[in-house]
C-alpha cells in the first residue's frame, strides 16, 4: 500500500534532502512551493528541477502574495544582510531575512494539501542548528503545530493524526551534506540563496549561502554551484 506524505519543497539544500529522506522511507512524495512575492524566481525553478528528478506523484506551486505585509528582506526593497564569513552571524538577533509567520503560513497550505490527497504525514526541512535565529524552525514551534493541526482538520478529529516530520532539525549543515550525497542528491539542482544575481548564481555571501558553504567545507565536499565572483 502505498502511503503518500506532503514535502515542502522550496528548491533548497534542506528541503530537498526531506524529499529524498521521505522517499528512502518509501513514502510517494507530493511536493508543495510557494510563489510567495519573494524577489526572485531561481528557488522556484530549483524546486521544479528537484521534483522532476525525484519523481514526486505531483508538485503543486501555490500563489500567494506575503508582499502586501513587507517586513522582511526577501519580499520587500530592504537590502539582505552579507557577510564576510559564518563568523559574522548571530543566532542573537532575528535578522531582516525572516519573513514573518512565513512557516506557519506554509504548513498551514500543507494541511489542506494532506488532507486532499489522503497524507498523514507532512515533512518540512526546519533546523535548529545551524540556521539564522528563525523562529518558526524550533522543535518547541513544530510541535505546538503538529498539535494544533490534529485539532484543526478533518483528519485529526476522525482520528487519523497528522505528523509533522523534521528530520534534519538537530542536524548540522554538514551532517546534511553528507546524508544527502549518501542518498544520491544532486545538490547542482538545488539553490539557496537569498540574492542570487540575474543569471541565478549564488551570492556566496548572504546568511544561507554561508551556512550552505560552511556545510559543503565541513562534509568534505565541493559545493556544485557556481557562486558570483567576490
Amino acid at each position: 500500500m502505498e502511503t503518500p506524505a506532503v514535502i515542502l519543497l522550496s528548491g533548497g539544500l534542506d528541503s530537498t534532502t526531506v524529499l529524498a529522506i521521505a522517499k528512502h522511507r518509501g513514502y510517494v512524495p507530493y511536493a508543495l512551493s510557494f510563489r510567495y512575492g519573494q524577489r526572485h524566481a531561481v528557488e522556484l525553478a530549483s524546486a521544479r528541477r528537484v521534483a522532476a528528478a525525484h519523481g514526486v506523484a505531483r508538485h503543486v506551486v501555490a500563489d500567494i502574495d506575503l508582499r502586501v505585509f513587507g517586513g522582511s528582506s526577501l519580499t520587500t526593497d530592504i537590502d539582505v544582510p552579507k557577510h564576510a564569513s559564518v563568523a559574522e552571524l548571530s543566532d542573537d538577533d532575528i535578522p531582516s531575512t525572516y519573513v514573518p509567520a512565513r512557516n506557519t503560513i506554509f504548513l498551514s497550505f500543507a494541511l489542506a494539501y494532506a488532507e486532499t490527497v489522503g497524507a498523514q504525514d507532512i515533512f518540512i526541512g526546519v533546523n535548529a542548528l545551524d540556521y539564522s535565529g528563525y523562529p518558526d524552525c524550533r522543535p518547541e514551534y513544530i510541535a505546538a503545530f503538529q498539535a494544533m493541526a490534529n485539532l484543526a482538520t478533518k483528519a485529526g478529529v476522525e482520528g487519523s493524526a497528522m505528523t509533522i516530520h523534521t528530520p534534519l532539525i538537530t542536524k548540522t549543515k554538514a551532517d546534511i551534506v553528507r546524508l544527502g550525497l549518501d542518498l544520491g542528491v544532486d545538490y547542482s539542482l538545488t539553490s539557496s540563496c537569498y540574492d542570487p544575481d540575474d543569471a541565478g548564481r549564488p551570492c556566496g555571501r548572504c546568511d544561507s549561502c554561508l551556512l550552505r558553504l560552511k556545510g559543503f567545507a565541513e562534509a568534505g565536499h565541493p559545493d556544485p554551484l557556481v557562486y558570483q565572483a567576490a
